[in-house]
């Protein structure tokens, strides 16, 4: 389970994160949504303390950290529990496909190079880039790199993989096939995390939906309580704005019969 209680987050005078409390249970795809600078991808960089929060308690599978109370040991232990998933790849560019996903596994993992290389290449088999294994990141395409990313992420077998807008620097033609084998991680019950913009696939793959807004959590429920019926005002606001903006974008690039084809 992943329970975070109360994370409070500021930059200088601003409040990013303003009490931030939320459960998520094993197995469950959470998507995160809301508009820009509502604290969503500062709260998932403060799930492993790529950010360090102000104060707050979060317990992620067997780690638990206490954010004023919080040491190397215990921030160590609780990103041992995770793996991320960024938008702009972050993969190391002096290394090869393969070796993007060994490196957890050898230096973090210790596991023998020969071992995680074999590990290494049914994951990339997995997310559709095996023939890439040799090339370097510059070689591959957006949507490739981010295959690579997902299955550096999946490498460390994490209890949660925290996904940051994995789509939003993808040209449309990739968003598709980063999708789909996001898609086939959730089928296999694994715990995620998803800030997103793209609408229609949070509405299909998660079990459980947050807007957030002004650093807060707005509200909270299952995609069809959220997307169909949602209570607050805020809510109804974005949704309706967000519909009037992208129609248009979503109904040519990502209709709704693709994306149920997707989690299928």
């Amino acid at each position: 389970m992943i329970s975070v209680s109360n994370i409070r987050k500021s930059y200088k005078d601003t409040e990013v994160l303003k009490g931030i409390s939320f459960q998520v249970n094993d197995g469950e795809v959470v998507a995160i949504i809301g508009p820009s600078g509502s604290g969503k991808s500062t709260l998932l960089r403060c799930l492993n303390f790529l950010e360090q929060p102000d104060s707050g308690y979060i317990k992620i599978g067997e780690a638990a950290v206490h954010a004023k109370q919080s040491n190397r040991t215990t921030v160590n232990q609780l990103r041992l529990q995770t793996s991320m998933v960024f938008q702009h790849y972050n993969l190391f560019k002096n290394k090869t496909v393969l070796e993007n996903v060994t490196h957890g596994l050898i230096v973090s993992k210790k596991i023998k190079k020969e071992a995680a290389e074999k590990k290494g290449r049914e994951l990339l088999k997995q997310v559709g880039v095996l023939e890439k294994e040799n090339q370097y990141p510059i070689a591959l395409s957006g949507g490739q790199q981010q295959r690579v990313g997902i299955a550096r992420a999946l490498a460390v077998n994490p209890y949660a993989i925290l996904f940051d807008e994995p789509t939003s620097s993808l040209d449309p033609e990739w968003v598709g096939e980063v999708l789909r084998v996001i898609t086939k991680i959730a089928n296999n019950n694994k715990t995620m995390l998803i800030v997103t913009h793209e609408m229609n696939f949070a509405r299909e793959i998660a079990d459980q939906v947050i807007f957030m807004a002004d650093g807060v959590i707005v509200e909270k429920g299952t995609p069809e309580e959220i997307f169909d019926f949602p209570k607050q005002e805020r809510t109804k606001q974005f949704l309706r704005e967000f519909h009037r903006n992208t129609s248009e974008r979503m109904d040519a690039v990502y209709p709704m019969d693709y994306i149920k084809e997707l989690v299928q």
